[in-house]
């Protein structure tokens, strides 16, 4: 088999240029028109943040709008989209005002933010390098993904959604491309059963561990 090449990642994060918003519509006029680097900062890059540890939602603006705009409908609804799920940044751009929209339209009055708790609109640069740790066989899987940094998890599991091919995880596209007479198959079916959604990387890291721990043993 081709080895698997662990990389790492961190951010380097700055200020967008956006002007912040201090309300419900002026959130929803950013949106419209930042960059898609700003959208996949605040939908997707969060994981990576320490404090996002243990939160009640997984992007930015759903935690906004409850902890600021005190508006725990709309935090729901935004918080329950999955940014991997769009076929591309601009979908998930389209969903978010969708979602703002129809709240807009339900409230009497636009929601604002007291003054220091505007909206930041940031954006990222992400440094990528390799860890030089290579991955011989999928039964090293487990073993190695257990001793994996949040950043490598998060790059290989996560981030790697939004490249090609589209919607796998570098793992699951490693086994495909080293798939003779579907013998990693079951490790691809493994992989596929883990609902990453809300995971935060420690627990991520813990049930991709029991899962392909799970299969080895059954071997």
């Amino acid at each position: 088999m081709t080895p698997f090449e662990v990389k790492d990642c961190a951010l380097l994060t700055r200020m967008s240029g956006l002007p912040p918003a201090f309300n419900l519509r002026e959130l929803r006029e950013r949106i419209a028109v930042c960059g898609e680097n700003v959208l996949f900062h605040h939908f997707c890059e969060t994981t990576l943040r320490g404090s996002f540890d243990n939160p009640d939602y997984r992007n930015d603006f759903a935690v906004w709008s409850k902890l600021y705009l005190e508006d725990r409908v709309l935090a729901e609804r935004l918080g329950i989209m999955d940014p991997y799920a769009f076929p591309s940044l601009g979908e998930l751009r389209a969903a978010t005002l969708e979602v703002i929209d129809e709240r807009l339209g339900e409230s009497t009055t636009i929601p604002w933010a007291r003054p220091g708790d505007e909206f930041f609109f940031m954006e990222a640069t992400t440094v990528v390098f390799d860890t030089g740790i290579r991955i011989s066989h999928p039964r090293e899987l487990a073993a190695s993904i257990g001793a994996m940094t949040g950043g490598s998890l998060y790059f290989h599991f996560l981030e790697a959604r939004r490249r090609p091919p589209f919607g796998k995880d570098d793992f699951t596209a490693w086994l495909f491309e080293n798939n003779v007479g579907q013998q990693n198959d079951p490790y691809v079916e493994a992989l596929a059963r883990i609902d990453f959604d809300f995971h935060t990387l420690p627990h991520l890291r813990k049930e991709l561990v029991k899962v392909l721990s799970e299969l080895e043993e059954t071997k």
